[in-house]
């Protein structure tokens, strides 16, 4: 090879080696648009070719699953004719360059991946990570104007964004994470129940013949190469890339999705896909390659809002609220109809054929032809190497019990300090912005429980979701910290009352060439693996983000985030974390062990993050998880609250805060044999408080035996001016109020 086509090769992202790969599938030598679909389908970011070994491991099946990987989203049966979708998905580095359209269009696809599948879009979800905020206005910008988007385009969708969670370590310093979920109800068979929703449809091209049609907005230049500029890692010329950034346009999405959901059910769409990385290239070659055909198409009849654009530019555009539906030869004039009611502009842009070939005709003349399978399953598999991080042994082996034990008197200061911490302090600045209530559905609002819990119209049921990951844990532990971000997952939505059912995952790493970054991948793989089989919640959808790396070498903790759906049946009332009569008793459930590695008091106390996280016994969990699941199905709990950052002192304090009410505290260490640190504010799993009236006690203690779960009858909620106090072994350590706590609690993030 020439220097210039090395040159041209490496711009495009790709390897000497994938390039002679091409050549070889072609037989001869990719022409320019060629290359640029070659290059955006084989980009990490689309075709997985560092992970996709690792990811097939994943448990992908049970009793519940109708749709697993491989689709636009994944779908869950709940029974009753109604099925869930949802998926999560990450835009990073768009929303590092601009953090409003950044955020903003990683919502919009999301919305689109799901009501792709023939779901009506019910709920948004986020999981946002970012730097320290008092360590630079710039990061103070990217939070703003980050939360900004995401309630921009959720907010004029009209689909309620109702949980989430957000985290600042340094780690993000240079490199912000932004996942988005959107959960959807769909059809789950042949018969109706409601007429709000439609059948379920797929991402296929089949039937020689019938239309592709193109429907949204016009086709501009932004976003060219937004997949490849997701696959390498951010650097002082990323700000250069803004034109890789797309721009949404929520109210053109909005009637995208009511126009697409009508057209789906008169029966005539064979398959439909989001125009989202890659765009063209990508829908159509996806739908061909699933159904094993090929796709003609003539650029000539594209919308377009700029002048002069190119074969390669049309083809690798990622402009925004654009989709690709195929319909039944036939019946364009009924799709145009139902589209021109809605305002849009449907466009007959090609065919199916059945030569299993993407054909790309401009002014009558071929300017790109390529075997369909090739571009969307064919890039390289790679097994990189992977090696353990020399910090790993490091850290681990730190002697956390050498760190002094609290004083009595330094309690109250730590106890504050947490509580107001940016990782435990409410996020009511995020969530007060987006629009929760919309559509009516929600039945908690966000900071009253532990995973959102919605309404279905047409249905007694009801789904609850949440998102869930401590990177901190995974930094010092992958495969542990992964096993407990499932274990946490799923301990929240139990906690409101719903039976976990499916994963889906937003696995944000580093950079894969380096072998230490994908030792961390590697992990947590194995430990997300071992956790879903064991909890019985597959992975069916998903998205991986690699790269999350600035050009110093600075990389992100893996950050593999759990999106989580669980349904909750006629028969069980939805759980909230609300202390709410006075005299009702409080249970910690689970036991509270020595575990202060990796805890936010430990980094906040002592300024360190080491050693190894909590320990996670599945077995213990689940038991756990059985125990709160059977006593609220039996109406003996008043609330539940999982016990996770900040410990047991946290969480109660988030109980009394919720409720606006007082607790009256005891607790145990010395026959525990715990140091009093440990007790307040050690991060043990496996752990609930659960409130029951007195007379219900005898009822859950009979069922903790049960299940073989201890347990331990903590104290009690009282109104006595509203103050919240703890003692140990009973020697008064804390007593404040609660109107105090709240104000700190609340007021912390603004």
């Amino acid at each position: 090879m020439n220097a210039s086509l090395l040159k041209l090769i490496e711009e495009h992202g790709l390897s000497p080696e994938e390039y002679l790969k091409i050549v070889d599938i072609l037989g001869r030598n990719p022409n320019i648009v060629e290359l640029g679909m070659y290059s955006v389908l084989w980009s990490e970011h689309c075709s997985y070719k560092s992970s996709k070994k690792y990811l097939k491991k994943l448990p992908t099946k049970n009793k519940y699953v109708l749709q697993g990987p491989g689709e636009n989203a994944g779908i869950v049966d709940i029974g009753g004719g109604l099925a869930i979708s949802f998926k999560i998905e990450s835009h990073n580095h768009p929303s590092a360059i601009e953090p409003y359209h950044g955020a903003a269009t990683g919502v919009g696809g999301i919305i689109r991946d799901v009501f792709t599948m023939g779901a009506r879009p019910v709920a948004c979800l986020d999981s946002l990570r970012f730097g320290e905020l008092n360590k630079s206005d710039h990061m103070s910008y990217l939070f703003k104007g980050v939360v900004s988007g995401i309630a921009g385009y959720g907010n004029c969708m009209g689909i309620p964004t109702v949980a989430g969670e957000v985290y600042f370590s340094d780690c993000y310093q240079e490199n912000i994470l932004v996942n988005a979920m959107c959960v959807g109800v769909v059809q789950s068979g042949e018969v109706f129940v409601h007429d709000l929703y439609g059948p379920i449809v797929k991402g296929k091209a089949a039937g020689e013949g019938n239309s592709v049609l193109y429907v949204g907005a016009a086709t501009g230049r932004d976003g060219i190469h937004g997949a490849t500029f997701a696959s390498v890692e951010l650097s002082e010329e990323s700000e250069e890339k803004k034109s890789s950034v797309q721009v949404g346009d929520p109210f053109m999405e909005k009637l995208l999705m009511e126009a697409c959901l009508e057209l789906i059910k008169e029966g005539i769409v064979i398959g439909m896909q989001d125009m989202g990385a890659a765009g063209l290239t990508s829908s159509t070659s996806e739908m061909a390659s699933r159904s094993g055909t090929g796709i003609e198409l003539d650029l000539d009849k594209v919308p377009r809002r700029e002048e002069n654009m190119t074969p390669y530019e049309i083809m690798l555009s990622e402009s925004q609220e654009r989709m690709i539906v195929i319909v039944k030869k036939g019946t364009e004039d009924t799709a145009y109809k139902i589209f021109e009611k809605w305002g849009l502009h449907a466009v007959n842009i090609g065919m199916v054929t059945t030569d299993k070939l993407l054909r790309v005709k401009e002014k009558g003349e071929i300017v790109a032809e390529v075997p369909a399978i090739s571009l969307a399953d064919d890039a390289p598999v790679y097994d990189l190497p992977s090696k353990k991080p020399y910090y790993i042994d490091q850290v681990q082996k730190a002697n956390i019990e050498s760190i002094p034990d609290l004083k009595k008197d330094e309690v109250p200061d730590v106890f504050y300090k947490l509580l107001s911490s940016l990782n435990i302090a409410s996020k009511r600045y995020v969530y007060e912005q987006y629009d929760y209530m919309v559509q009516t559905n929600t039945i908690l609002q966000p900071g009253a429980t532990d995973a959102a819990v919605l309404r279905l119209k047409g249905s007694k049921k009801r789904i609850a979701m949440t998102t869930d990951c401590n990177s901190r844990y995974c930094y010092l532990d992958p495969y542990l910290g992964t096993k407990i971000a499932v274990a946490e997952a799923a301990r929240n939505l139990v906690c409101v009352g719903a039976e976990p059912l499916a994963v889906t995952n937003c696995l944000n790493f580093g950079n894969p060439q380096k072998p230490e970054m994908f030792w961390q991948f590697t992990e947590s793989i194995r430990g997300l693996k071992e956790a879903c089989e064991y909890f019985e919640t597959p992975v069916i959808s998903g998205n991986v983000s690699l790269y999350n790396e600035s050009s110093s070498g600075t990389a992100i903790y893996p950050t593999p985030v759990i999106g989580m759906v669980g349904v909750l049946h006629e028969d069980i009332s939805v759980l909230d974390m609300l202390f709410k009569q006075e005299g009702d008793l409080i249970i910690s459930l689970g036991k509270t062990r020595n575990a202060l590695g990796g805890t936010e008091f430990l980094k906040l106390k002592h300024g360190f993050e080491i050693g190894l996280p909590p320990s996670l016994d599945m077995k213990s969990e689940k038991s756990v998880h059985k125990l709160c699941y059977e006593a609220n199905k039996q109406n003996i709990l008043k609330s539940a609250h999982d016990t996770s950052e900040g410990g047991l002192a946290i969480a109660l304090a988030e109980c009394c805060i919720a409720g606006n009410i007082g607790a009256t505290i005891n607790l145990k260490a010395q026959s525990l044999g715990l140091r009093m640190d440990t007790v307040l504010f050690s991060e043990s799993q496996s752990r609930i408080v659960v409130t029951v009236s007195p007379n219900n006690l005898p009822n859950l203690e009979k069922l903790a035996e049960k299940h073989g779960v201890p347990y331990e009858n903590i104290g009690f909620v009282t109104k006595k001016k509203g103050q919240f106090e703890i003692a140990i072994d009973d020697q008064p350590i804390l007593a404040v109020t609660v109107s105090d706590i709240y104000d700190r609690y609340y007021n912390s993030i603004k």
